[in-house]
């Protein structure tokens, strides 16, 4: 995929606007890793790059430069090779890539150590994602040596590195209207996807038969790949937060929960959807379900700029353990319990998390030790989760292997939120009627 399809010039120039003036910035396209001998596994852009340049290939290093005011961009990437295009794909090549790209300049990535000096001479300032910097190290040293080097030629070396993640990822946590409308693609996609695992759990019998008509749909339906493994978890594998197995019969007196989420043009849904592949809540899976959809939807309603992500966790924690002594689960005082944190025998994650191009995207919680207000263009997962396994020997067994997650994608905007998930059937009763109209 070689076409920007959504503001990679647009996010360049906010990046430059931060980027203080005499710097340069470098961010790594990632590289092909081995799956097993000579089998690679499917690449994926790193996110950074996707979203600065709109360009998917390995190997290639996107460079910023702000110096005296003047913005200036290259790409170093692989050049073009027929035998190994034959081999492995097509390559957009050195002659092409500025003007598809919309850069000033590109080079052969061969040549990185070659231009480096000569293009980031004179600046200060050389920013790099830390997170990569075990990568940067063998790029850094030789440039810093040469540039050292040149020092009785007038040519100045950088006095500091900085990391890029702290300007980059902050920026990426506020998405533009051309990423909000990609992500409501990409939820849709989800979506479908989810009624598609539906049919298939009343049709078939294992965790893995749902897995495939789930992916099948996101693919049908535009999705480059799954955004992370998908969870196909029957019974008590569902009491796993991450189970990926997905090798099991499923139990259709159980619940089945499935996590799962589309990729479109670099961007994550994540949804996590739980029902009866029989069709039918048994009493008890009813009443912990309708408590866990009460804490997401209690949840949802105060999404809004301003709020908190803990002020958010904290209605989940409350909802729950009133829940909870409700049915006699816990007993004791609602303050107290909550204080204890005797909920987390039972609900032991985050009410949810960033989403964007990660699926657990970037961006701080906290600023300066303080939780963060929410702000319009963020958008966030609210999944709140009740887990009763066997291991839970204190509590009656006819709570046991049930296990209940509630996820949805949701925007901050100016006015409150915008649920991008809909179109799910999500209390007990509308389940069981599509059911009943579907199986």
């Amino acid at each position: 995929m070689h076409e920007p399809l959504h503001g990679p010039l647009e996010n360049r120039q906010r990046l430059f606007a931060q980027l203080p003036d005499n710097s340069a910035a470098l961010v790594f396209s990632g590289e092909e890793q081995i799956r097993n001998r000579d089998v690679e596994f499917p690449f994926r852009t790193h996110s950074d790059f996707w979203y600065l340049t709109g360009f998917a290939e390995p190997d290639a290093v996107l460079l910023l430069l702000k110096n005296n005011g003047k913005e200036e961009t290259a790409v170093f990437l692989r050049p073009k090779d027929l035998e190994q295009e034959i081999w492995q794909g097509r390559r957009l090549g050195v002659d092409a890539a500025a003007e598809k790209l919309g850069l000033d300049q590109a080079f052969e990535i061969e040549s990185l150590l070659e231009h480096l000096p000569e293009l980031v001479g004179g600046v200060e300032t050389i920013l790099v994602s830390f997170a990569d910097f075990a990568h940067w190290t063998e790029v850094l040293t030789p440039l810093l040596a040469s540039l050292k080097a040149q020092v009785r030629k007038g040519i100045a070396s950088p006095a500091a590195i900085a990391d890029l993640d702290q300007l980059l990822h902050e920026q990426r946590l506020i998405k533009s209207e051309s990423e909000i409308a990609v992500m409501r693609q990409a939820a849709q996609i989800s979506v479908k996807g989810h009624l598609a695992a539906m049919r298939a759990a009343a049709l078939y019998t294992t965790e893995a038969a749902v897995q495939a008509d789930l992916e099948a749909e996101f693919i049908r339906q535009g999705a480059q790949r799954v955004s992370f493994n998908t969870i196909s978890a029957s019974a008590e594998n569902a009491c796993i937060l991450h189970y990926t197995e997905n090798s099991d019969q499923l139990n259709r007196e159980a619940l089945l929960l499935v996590d799962a989420g589309a990729e479109y043009q670099g961007y994550a849904g994540d949804i996590t959807h739980t029902f009866p592949p029989g069709g039918k809540f048994s009493q008890e899976q009813a009443a912990l379900y309708r408590l866990v959809l009460k804490a997401q939807r209690s949840v949802i309603a105060a999404v809004k700029p301003g709020v908190t992500y803990d002020e958010l966790h904290q209605i989940t924690l409350r909802v729950l353990t009133e829940g909870l002594v409700e049915l006699q689960i816990l007993h004791g005082d609602v303050n107290d319990l909550v204080k204890s944190e005797a909920y987390k025998d039972f609900f032991m994650h985050g009410t949810g998390h960033w989403l964007g191009l990660d699926v657990h995207d970037v961006g701080r919680y906290k600023i300066d030790g303080e939780w963060r207000p929410l702000l319009p263009g963020m958008v966030l997962t609210v999944e709140p989760g009740l887990y009763i396994s066997s291991r839970h020997t204190h509590v009656d067994a006819k709570w046991h292997n049930i296990g209940i997650r509630i996820e949805d994608d949701v925007l901050v905007t100016d006015a409150g939120h915008e649920v991008l998930t809909t179109g799910l059937p999500r209390t007990v009763e509308e389940i069981e009627a599509w059911f009943a109209e579907n199986a």
